[in-house]
């Protein structure tokens, strides 16, 4: 399947092209080639696809078709650097400013990964107070700066997040240090998921 809506791979940085290779092969399994998602008219995204892009115009009108599109212009994290008063590790920064799209499910051999990824720009303000929220609340606990990156298992409060100072990914509870080290790098950790539908985690 040659999906010309991703980025060329020599443009793309190491998080991308493990991005871009996950969305692929999540892509081979459906029948269309797309996904879908429940149609909200306020709360549209670039990665929408009209009717007729699919092979099924005739789609429910709940329901909207849509793939993950490279963001242009990328999302700016400069306001959330401002309002921390510290740099952003770049991986985050280009982890969340590669595409508009939903939820992306993955799973490696610790378990399931939901990849929270950003519909539309307002998705993105919504992130960035969450950033802050989380981001504050370490600060009280003394703990090191981390941003989460996706959810496991629907029921669960773990997360996956980010070191903000090393770039490890690591497995974390709301309110509590991380329980430990998942991967050294948000891009290795990406190479190894495989694509799955929404199951629960063990991590």
């Amino acid at each position: 399947m040659h999906l010309s809506f991703l980025p060329h791979q020599l443009l793309m940085s190491s998080i991308q092209l493990a991005l871009s290779e996950l969305v692929k092969n999540a892509l081979r399994l459906t029948e269309e080639g797309v996904f879908y998602a429940e149609y909200d008219p306020d709360w549209r995204s670039l990665c929408e696809l009209p009717a007729l892009e699919t092979k099924n115009p005739a789609q429910a009108p709940e329901l909207i078709a849509w793939r993950p599109v490279p963001q242009t212009p990328t999302v700016d994290f400069s306001g959330l650097e401002n309002a921390l008063e510290t740099s952003i590790h770049p991986d985050i920064v280009e982890y969340f400013s590669s595409f508009w799209s939903s939820t992306i499910e993955g799973k490696s051999i610790e378990g399931h990964a939901s990849l929270i990824q950003l519909w539309n720009q307002e998705d993105f303000d919504r992130l960035i107070e969450n950033f802050i929220g989380h981001a504050l609340a370490k600060r009280q606990l003394k703990e090191p700066l981390t941003l989460f990156i996706a959810t496991t298992e629907a029921d669960s409060e773990y997360f996956l997040s980010i070191d903000n100072a090393t770039g490890a990914v690591l497995l974390e509870e709301p309110g509590r240090p991380p329980l430990r080290q998942v991967e050294d790098n948000l891009a290795t950790f990406l190479r190894r998921l495989t694509p799955a539908a929404s199951q629960p985690a063990v991590f």
